[in-house]
C-alpha cells in the first residue's frame, strides 16, 4: 500500500473503477488536457483517451445535463464542477431531473451520475470558491450526498458512488485535498454510502461532524481525552441517505452532543440532526445539543476567512458548556 493525500485518492478511484468498467466517463472543465484545477483527473486521459475523459465548455447546466443524458442510456459519467459555487447553474438539471428520473420513469430509467465538487474554504479563495451549502441538495429527495474526510474514505466511497443506480453528490473538502497522507489498498473495496463512521469510541460526549471539519474535531477530541474526558467522535460521511441509528446510539450512550458543520447555521444540516436526536433520543439527553457552525454570511476574504471556519478552541469551548450543563 502507498499512502496518499486525498485528492489522490480521488484519482486513484476514478482510475480503477475506469479500468474495470467501460462506460465510465468523466467529464467537466479542464478536466481532461490540464488534470483538473486540482489534479483530481490527471493521467485519466493518457490512460482512457479523449473519448473517455472529456473537456466541456464553461456551462455548468451543459454538464449536468449532459451527464443525465448519458446516464438515461447506460453509461456511467462522473462529472466535475470546479468549485461548489459554481455548481448552481447546474441545479436545474440535478434537482428536477437527475433526482426525479426513476420516479418519473416508475422505474424503467435511472440517473447512476456522481457530480463531484471541491467545497468548504480554507484556501483563501474569493467569493463563489468557498460555498459550503451542502443541505440544500441533502433536502432533495432522489439525491445522495457524500462527503469523505481522509483518502481512504474518499477513495471507497466514491467507487460506491460510481456504482450506485442513483445520482451521488460527491463534495470533496478541498482544505484537507493535501493535508494529510494515509495508506490506501487500490483493491476496488467501496464503503457503504449512508453509513457513519465511528472514529473514536467513548462514554462522556459525542462529536459530530463531517468533511474538512472532522480535521479540527479530532483535535479537540485530542484535547478531552488529555483531560480524562471520554469522548466518541462519528464521521457522517453520507449526510444523505443519514445514517441516524449510529448517531442516536451514541447519544443514548454518553448523554450529550455537539455538532460541528463549517456551513452557516441557519438551515445547516446540523439541524436535521438535532431534530432526530429530540425526536428518538431526548430523553436520554444530559444537555441541549450544540452546534458549532459557520456564520450566516457569505465566507469572508482572505484574512477574515479563519475567524468564520469552526475552531478547535470553538469546539472545546462548546463541549465544556455541554459539559457543565447541569
Amino acid at each position: 500500500m502507498t499512502a496518499i493525500t486525498l485528492i489522490e485518492a480521488v484519482n486513484q478511484a476514478l482510475a480503477y473503477e475506469m479500468g474495470v468498467d467501460k462506460d465510465v466517463v468523466v467529464l467537466g472543465e479542464d478536466i481532461a488536457t490540464n488534470g483538473g484545477v486540482f489534479r483530481a483527473t490527471a493521467g485519466l486521459i493518457e490512460k482512457y483517451g479523449k473519448e473517455r475523459v472529456m473537456d466541456t465548455p464553461l456551462a455548468e447546466s451543459m454538464i449536468s445535463g449532459m451527464s443525465i443524458g448519458m446516464a438515461a442510456q447506460g453509461l456511467k459519467p462522473v462529472c466535475e464542477f470546479q468549485f461548489m459555487g459554481f455548481i448552481y447553474s447546474g441545479m436545474d438539471q440535478l434537482i428536477t431531473h437527475a433526482a426525479r428520473l426513476r420516479n418519473r420513469t416508475r422505474g424503467r430509467l435511472t440517473c447512476p451520475m456522481v457530480a463531484r465538487a471541491p467545497f468548504g474554504g480554507g484556501i483563501h479563495a474569493p467569493e463563489h470558491h468557498s460555498e459550503s451549502t451542502e443541505a440544500m441538495f441533502a433536502h432533495t429527495p432522489g439525491l445522495k450526498v457524500v462527503i469523505p474526510s481522509s483518502p481512504a474514505r474518499a477513495y471507497g466511497l466514491l467507487l460506491a458512488a460510481i456504482r450506485d443506480p442513483d445520482p451521488v453528490i460527491f463534495l470533496e473538502p478541498k482544505r484537507i485535498y493535501r493535508l494529510v497522507k494515509q495508506e490506501v489498498a487500490d483493491n476496488g473495496e467501496a464503503l457503504p454510502l449512508g453509513k457513519s463512521f465511528i472514529l473514536r469510541e467513548g462514554s462522556d460526549l459525542t462529536l459530530i461532524s463531517w468533511g474538512a471539519m472532522m480535521h479540527e474535531t479530532l483535535q479537540a477530541a485530542d484535547t478531552l481525552t488529555q483531560q480524562g474526558i471520554s469522548t466518541e467522535v462519528i464521521d457522517v460521511a453520507s449526510i444523505s441517505p443519514l445514517d441516524s441509528e449510529t448517531i442516536l446510539s451514541s447519544v443514548r450512550k454518553t448523554g450529550r452532543c455537539v455538532i460541528i458543520q463549517e456551513a452557516a447555521k441557519t438551515c445547516g444540516f446540523a439541524s436535521e440532526i438535532i431534530a432526530q436526536i429530540n425526536e428518538h433520543a431526548l430523553l436520554s439527553l444530559l444537555a441541549p445539543v450544540a452546534r458549532v457552525t459557520g456564520y450566516d454570511t457569505v465566507m469572508p476574504y482572505f484574512q477574515l476567512e479563519k475567524q468564520y471556519l469552526p475552531s478547535v478552541q470553538k469546539i472545546l469551548a462548546a463541549c465544556q458548556t455541554t459539559l457543565e450543563y447541569a
